[in-house]
């Protein structure tokens, strides 16, 4: 072989180890996060799913991808943004923040893999036939936070026994019925009347309170959905403002201020999709997990508004909680 030919050969082979090198490097999986409500209000629990993906071996940034996709309350953009996610062939998507992302998920691709985390049924919303079978690509935590109204309503009772109606407080949405109906049988079970009021704005949530507060209704249940729950802090400011004893699913409304609260823990929720999220990176399939239910319910007191609204918890309701604030 001649020196130049020799040349021209190595040279050729030296400009083609880059490429070489680089189609060798791993693919980083990518995560679609599609969820209903906005990243303030649900900060801790997606700090609680990167935790637990941590503990899966996996760290954003460094060998996981997580695309963001929070809808900000308006439902109607998810479907644009499930079929956004679904184009950039993520690795695997997690809807939170209801039941409406996940069916949007759901509605976009039967071949990525879905983990959800809402407190919805989700069988009787239609995501999986079974929670043992799930099938399909759609698997997820499931902590029926919206079946635990009676025992919010029930707490009101034991704060404000004298109290004839209570008031309870839903969104404008057809997965909220059952809940209803649930209460309106509790209500009556204990001598009560409730009254129903509905709101999916800010302002409807401002007008509602100054209803409550002129019915002069005894105390009030918020029903559990993502939206109400990105608007706690207002809630908690107007139950303040009108002196009006509130019962709420969520700790941290609490926490926050809030009088009362009975619910599960949305937290622990995302805290096991992020396990499943790993699993499913690693290799398992999402029809072989089956659906969890998170049992894991707590009663939380503030002490502090209790006083400002003039109010004494009886002994036998901080025998039960789970956590007093004071």
């Amino acid at each position: 072989m001649r020196r130049r030919e020799f040349i021209t050969l190595i040279s050729s082979a030296a400009a083609a180890w880059p490429l070489a090198t680089q189609a060798q490097q791993p693919t980083i999986p990518v995560i679609g996060w599609l969820h209903g409500a906005n990243p303030d209000a649900y900060a801790p629990m997606a700090n609680a799913f990167r935790k637990s993906l941590n503990q899966s071996g996996y760290f954003e940034i460094q060998n996981v991808r997580i695309e963001y996709r929070w809808a900000e309350g308006r439902l109607e953009r998810l479907p644009e943004l499930a079929g956004d996610l679904v184009r950039r062939q993520v690795s695997v998507i997690f809807a939170g923040g209801g039941a409406e992302p996940a069916l949007a998920a759901k509605a976009a691709t039967s071949e990525i893999p879905i983990v959800f985390a809402n407190g919805v049924d989700p069988i009787e919303t239609g995501l999986v036939a079974s929670l043992n079978r799930p099938g399909g690509n759609i698997t997820g935590i499931t902590f029926l936070i919206n079946t635990l109204g009676p025992k919010e309503l029930e707490t009101l009772h034991d704060l404000q026994p004298k109290g004839v109606t209570a008031a309870l407080l839903n969104p404008d949405l057809a997965t909220i019925t059952s809940q209803s109906d649930d209460i309106q049988k509790t209500a009556h079970a204990l001598g009560r009347q409730i009254e129903v009021f509905h709101a999916s704005t800010e302002q409807e949530i401002d007008r509602v309170f100054a209803s409550l507060a002129e019915a002069r209704i005894a105390g009030v249940v918020i029903a559990a959905n993502a939206f109400f729950f990105s608007r706690r802090n207002q809630f908690v400011g107007l139950a303040a403002r009108y002196s009006i004893p509130t019962v709420y699913p969520w700790r941290e409304a609490v926490v926050g201020g809030g009088l009362v609260s009975y619910g599960a823990s949305v937290t622990d929720a995302y805290r096991l999709a992020g396990t499943y999220t790993g699993r499913i990176l690693k290799g398992e399939k999402s029809a072989d997990l089956p659906v969890q239910q998170s049992s894991n319910t707590e009663l939380v007191i503030n002490l502090k508004t209790a006083k400002a609204l003039g109010i004494t918890f009886p002994q036998s309701l901080l025998g039960r909680a789970d956590e007093v604030i004071e």
